[in-house]
């Protein structure tokens, strides 16, 4: 199953201890952090340490305050990096750090708001005018993100939502809080829209647990007796099998929301053979095949088998492939994992917030996890969500391949984790003795418009590969210097680059010549991401031949 939250936060020990002339805020990576090694080389590259105290005193100003902010930022955004933002971030010769990722900066942003909120009350006022300078400017970045990155949403008024707004009044009788309200979004399908100015904090939506799907209701039902008995299956499968049937429950207690689905989901697992071949040349193809081929398998070794022997439990005419299929991409595209106030964690289904839609700038950032003083699951803000604005989550860092093979479509705008990965046998060569992108065990490369740094030794393509590629040419320790042997070296390095993408070019074929009017839906989403790749590899060919020419003009000189 997959899930479309973003509840882990990475473990740190940040807290704010109170001086005698003001107050340290002390960040800490901890030892637990995802790729705890490489953020600590990171961060020692930038001259701070894995703990670090940054003290405020009462006196400070408050462009001494937006100063020492800004520090705190550089030590926040390297705690909150993923895979993708640490191997493709700038980490040579660089002192700061104005910009990772979108998903990057709110992350530290909000860290800080919330380190922040977490002082208490009375110890903020009596350090009212530092503290609140402080969060005064890191609620004023928040906005200029926001500001920055805003989408206009509009509303299709020929759309009806009339089982969506039953839906809504469902809701609220079942004690639904919310700052929503369900519409059809151009060019997004129906989405949750604010109903007024939301701010940083604010709780769009907030779902009680007695409304939420989880595997307590297949407990209760007459085929929990049989399953739990079958080796190996997992709640998550069990919770499938029954949404199959409840489905077409007309006394269920979620009718009303199973109406609101749709007949069809349209991920990739639905692609035909059209858009199956439009897709040729390309990873996404065989992502999706490897899905299909995993489920076909799983059915047909766990329905037949349950429809022959317990017909009235599991109905033959309720338990087809197609019906497997839907209850697959329902979950898949609309299933959360959530952590219960007994601590543990379960995929469910959450009406009414299945209709928050992804994007590359939520709102909405941190979420899953239920409040044990309400027994509900909040959805707060990260940013702010103006009146009329589509309200959107981060179903994770995925990249388009992901999203179309298990959501249905590709997100708007230039999505950093849309990588290729390469397959590069690491051995030992990519150990390179001081250097922070050592020690990758995988590479990948990306859209090379994404990258800031298209100088000399850079080229916009990612240090870790450059530098594994120098290492193999040539074992010695590499400098970035004008020299004739490093200059030689970085011609065959980039030849190579360029013979890899030529060839990957080729495979990708002609631009598609059909006409996009007249193609199905998922014809032209395999059309739209196969031009995608096109356009990744294409940027790479480009920035290797002017690297070349970089490097060329350079050795002419000498």
């Amino acid at each position: 199953m997959d899930n479309n939250n973003n509840n882990n936060k990475p473990c740190s020990s940040n807290k704010i201890i109170k001086t005698s002339d003001g107050c340290e805020i002390v960040l800490e990576l901890s030892q637990n952090a995802p790729f705890f090694d490489k953020k600590k080389n990171l961060l020692h590259s930038m001259g701070f340490d894995i703990r670090e105290q940054v003290q405020f005193h009462r006196s400070s100003c408050p462009d001494a305050i937006a100063t020492i902010l800004e520090r705190i930022l550089q030590i926040a955004r390297i705690i909150h990096l993923d895979e993708v933002e640490l191997y493709f971030g700038k980490v040579n010769n660089c002192s700061s750090f104005e910009y990772w990722s979108p998903r990057n900066e709110v992350e530290a942003l909000n860290s800080v708001l919330s380190l922040i909120n977490s002082y208490s009350s009375y110890e903020r006022k009596k350090e009212v005018n530092f503290l609140q300078t402080l969060q005064d400017e890191v609620l004023k970045r928040i906005q200029e993100f926001t500001d920055k990155n805003k989408v206009e949403s509009r509303i299709d008024r020929s759309c009806s939502c009339d089982k969506e707004k039953c839906l809504e009044k469902w809701g609220e009788s079942n004690g639904v809080k919310t700052s929503l309200k369900i519409a059809c979004v151009e060019g997004a399908g129906r989405g949750a829209i604010a109903t007024k100015d939301l701010k940083v904090g604010d709780i769009a939506l907030e779902i009680p647990v007695s409304i939420i799907i989880s595997e307590e209701h297949v407990h209760k039902s007459d085929m929990y007796h049989i399953l739990e008995k079958i080796d190996g299956i997992t709640s998550e499968t069990m919770l499938l099998l029954w949404s199959m049937k409840e489905r077409h429950n007309c006394s269920s207690k979620f009718k009303i929301y199973f109406d609101t689905l749709p007949e069809e989901f349209k991920t990739g697992l639905s692609f035909g053979v059209d858009a199956i071949m439009a897709l040729d040349g390309t990873l996404l193809l065989e992502e999706i095949m490897q899905a299909k081929e995993h489920l076909r398998v799983q059915y047909d070794e766990l329905v037949p088998p349950l429809c022959k022997n317990y017909p009235d439990v599991f109905l033959p005419e309720l338990y087809t492939w197609e019906q497997f299929l839907w209850a697959c991409e329902l979950w898949y595209s609309n299933s959360m994992k959530v952590m219960f106030v007994d601590g543990k964690l379960r995929t469910c289904l959450i009406p009414i917030a299945g209709f928050l839609n992804h994007s590359l700038y939520p709102h909405i950032v941190h979420y899953g996890k239920v409040d044990s003083a309400t027994n509900t699951l909040k959805f707060p803000l990260t940013r702010p969500c103006c009146f009329g604005e589509q309200c959107c989550l981060s179903y994770g860092n995925f990249s388009s391949s992901h999203l179309i093979t298990f959501y249905g479509f590709m997100p708007q705008g230039d999505n950093p984790c849309d990588v290729i990965p390469l397959d590069i046998d690491v051995g030992d060569a990519d150990c390179i003795e001081g250097c922070p992108t050592s020690s990758w065990t995988s590479h990948m490369v990306r859209g090379t418009w994404l990258s800031n740094n298209h100088n000399i030794f850079y080229y916009g393509l990612p240090s870790p590969l450059l530098d594994y590629l120098r290492g193999a040419r040539s074992p010695a320790p590499h400098t970035k210097t004008i020299e004739i042997s490093n200059l030689e070296n970085e011609i065959e390095v980039l030849k190579d680059l360029q013979s890899t993408f030529s060839s990957m070019m080729e495979n990708l074929g002609d631009t598609d010549l059909v006409d996009s009017d007249d193609a199905s839906w998922d014809v032209k989403l395999a059309l739209e991401f196969k031009d995608l790749q096109r356009r990744i590899v294409s940027s790479i060919l480009t920035s290797c031949a002017a690297g070349l020419n970089l490097v060329q003009d350079e050795l002419s000189e000498l």
